[in-house]
């Protein structure tokens, strides 16, 4: 009877043993399946992320650019405009350099007149070609000035434009 009671205890010993090894063996495997999950979501999450990342950057310095080729512009239009004033200065002080010399020559004429009528036949004629070139040289100053408007504001307008089509068109989903 007691050699029953030990092989029942040792086969109950054994059968404990097999069940806690298949225990742990379960165990150790449910944590390694768990383990390789995580790792793989973190994986898949850093992959994410990173792309992420390189998407902001990319729009980052495309606004870095883009900021850049504003400011390209913007100089550009201040120095047309700045060259163009100059000039346009310097084209008016010549007509009215032109014209006070044309009234020099006419106030010369008049103190020489020999006679009231040659002298109101003077001035008239004074007055009116006084008058044309006025007008003429105002049309021309005139037209240069809207020449120099569109010049200096074409970088600008085409920056405008770049930025209507860049960021005016829907993004894509």
């Amino acid at each position: 009877m007691a050699s029953d009671k030990t092989a029942e205890v040792k086969k109950l010993s054994v059968e404990a043993a097999t069940a806690t090894a298949a225990g742990a063996h379960q165990a150790r495997k449910l944590i390694e399946d768990g383990a390789a999950q995580a790792r793989a979501t973190v994986e898949k999450s850093m992959e994410q992320a990173t792309k992420a990342a390189e998407g902001l950057f990319k729009v980052a310095n495309e606004a870095v650019e883009f900021g850049r080729g504003n400011l390209e512009a913007v100089a550009k239009s201040a120095q047309t405009w700045t060259v163009g004033v100059q000039d346009l200065s310097r084209q008016t002080f010549a007509v009215v350099q032109s014209l006070t010399d044309q009234a020099l020559e006419n106030a010369k004429a008049l103190i020489a007149a020999k006679s009231l009528k040659e002298a109101a036949d003077l001035q008239a004629n004074f007055a009116r070609s006084a008058l044309e070139r006025a007008l003429s040289e105002a049309a021309r100053l005139q037209e240069a000035s809207f020449r120099l408007a569109e010049q200096a504001t074409a970088p600008l307008a085409a920056r405008a434009t770049l930025a209507f089509e860049k960021f005016g068109r829907p993004l894509a989903a």
